[in-house]
């Protein structure tokens, strides 16, 4: 198995603030999400970076993720967390046995055993449940989704244990919200006797969007504009999950002004989100003399001054 070093992917350093690693994220986010770039390995790409930004973005995890990173590239048979890893990770709460979308490397650090089965009045055992952290794109919310799921059962044929692979298409529904967890009946690890075989849970994750941040059902979207076109007012596209649309900025929108688009957030099961465009007025990265002449120009004609208010507490 290979070793995956987190802030390597993102290119960010190992003491790397919070907001750091974010921006880190964002940027690698916008160049490989698959509606951005459709080259021939952008997807598995962006998973990567995904994967990379779930774990460090999380302090608990990236604490666990320091202590194991001490260990990456000392094997060279390949890396192996330390004995002992998945009986003391798991955050500090109950485990669970994560597969799937992730890498070998996330399941192996962050998963563990989560011990469901229980035994009848005839001794026969169910068997355990199986638990997928099963990553989901923003835009996948928006309708039912069938899903290729694939992970290995242990099966005991009466003398030894062998893995088999199974691979279902699972539908995840529409309105997922990030945390839910998905029961599939009867797909988990086989009991023993004739003890029933455990469920599979699929463990949604809503992937961070380059674009979109969440807040319940809502999406909050940066909307940079000009100092001109905040002091004009324009007509501007802002994309949402479901395509481009246009906003109108009335004249004299300052900067964090938030503008509402209803029902373009994210679709819940009772429930549709509205889409909240902030206002960020960006000052242009270079000037020239005549342009400079007309911000002079621009001083003198307008009497405004913007720290009036702290005079006046004087």
């Amino acid at each position: 198995m290979e070793f995956k070093d987190y802030y390597k992917i993102l290119g960010v350093k190992p003491d790397a603030e919070a907001k750091d690693i974010k921006t880190a994220y964002r940027k690698l986010a916008r160049k490989y999400h698959p509606d951005m770039n459709p080259d021939e390995g952008a997807e598995d790409k962006f998973k990567e970076v995904a994967e990379a930004y779930e774990v460090l973005k999380d302090t608990a995890r990236r604490a666990e993720f320091d202590e194991l990173r001490k260990y990456g590239g000392q094997s060279r048979g390949g890396f192996q967390p330390p004995p002992g890893w998945q009986q003391s990770g798991g955050r500090g709460h109950e485990s669970h046995h994560f597969e799937g979308d992730f890498s070998d490397f996330f399941n192996a650090a962050f998963g563990g055993g989560r011990q469901s089965g229980f035994r009848d009045a005839g001794q026969h055992t169910r068997g355990q449940d199986v638990e997928i952290e099963m990553p989901v794109f923003l835009e996948e919310t928006l309708a039912d989704n069938v899903k290729t799921v694939e992970y290995q059962l242990p099966v005991f044929d009466g003398r030894q244990v062998e893995n088999i692979k199974k691979r279902l298409k699972v539908t995840i529904p529409k309105g997922v919200s990030d945390g839910e967890r998905i029961r599939v009946k009867g797909q988990g690890k086989p009991g023993t006797g004739n003890g029933a075989a455990g469920d599979l849970y699929l463990h949604i994750r809503l992937v961070p969007h380059p674009l979109f941040d969440v807040q319940g059902h809502d999406l909050v979207i940066t909307l940079p504009v000009t100092p001109w076109e905040a002091a004009l007012g324009v007509k501007v596209t802002v994309p949402t999950l479901e395509g481009s649309i246009n906003v109108t900025i009335t004249p004299n929108s300052p900067s964090g002004k938030k503008l509402r688009i209803k029902g373009k957030g994210l679709k819940g099961k009772r429930v549709t989100g509205d889409l909240y465009a902030i206002l960020k007025v960006v000052m242009p990265t270079t000037s020239n003399e005549k342009s400079n002449e007309l911000w002079r120009q621009l001083s003198e004609v307008a009497s405004f001054d913007p720290r009036a208010e702290w005079s006046a507490k004087k």
